[in-house]
């Protein structure tokens, strides 16, 4: 029988490093707001249609660097009009430790865009805000769900390519 830890996680062997997560730097790669049809945009009326995406991409930097970019688009809009129309695109620069290299990538992808988002999220409700509309408030993400789902479209992707192919 094995000895773990509270968490029943195996223990880490001796002299193997803890995994580890340092953020070097955050920053805004590129912002836009637009509010095409202000001020008729800013008038009350009906609900407007909100389309929402999240994108997560990711390059590695050096040895153990890499830049993580969140992007976020949101566009409001009413049957006769683009309310507003925002885009941010948003990084954080991390030095990943300990982690074994067959878990790299959806610690990346998984971990790294969890730490950056709050920022995000709030840049995103102030550029709403300060467009004159009220603060566009994200509900958190599950970015664990989010890249199940996106290594799900690439595999059937893949399988739908491999498929398509004449022998």
């Amino acid at each position: 029988m094995t000895d773990t830890n509270d968490g029943g996680a195996e223990p880490q062997a001796e002299g193997a490093a803890a995994p580890g997560m340092h953020i070097l730097g955050q920053y805004i790669k590129d912002l836009s707001f637009e509010n095409p049809n202000a001020p008729r945009s800013l008038a009350q009326g009906e609900q407007p249609k909100l389309d929402i995406n999240v994108n997560v991409g990711a390059q590695q930097m050096g040895d153990d660097q890499f830049e993580v970019i969140l992007t976020l688009t949101a566009k409001a809009e009413r049957p006769d009009m683009v309310m507003f129309n925002v885009e941010l695109v948003y990084a954080g620069l991390f030095k990943i430790t300990g982690v074994p290299k067959e878990h790299m990538h959806p610690f990346v992808m998984i971990e790294c865009p969890r730490m950056v988002f709050p920022y995000a999220r709030n840049i995103l409700s102030e550029a709403t805000r300060n467009g004159g509309f009220p603060p566009l408030m994200l509900d958190p993400i599950d970015f664990a769900q989010l890249y199940r789902q996106n290594m799900a479209q690439q595999a059937a992707a893949q399988k739908e390519a491999g498929e398509q192919k004449p022998n």
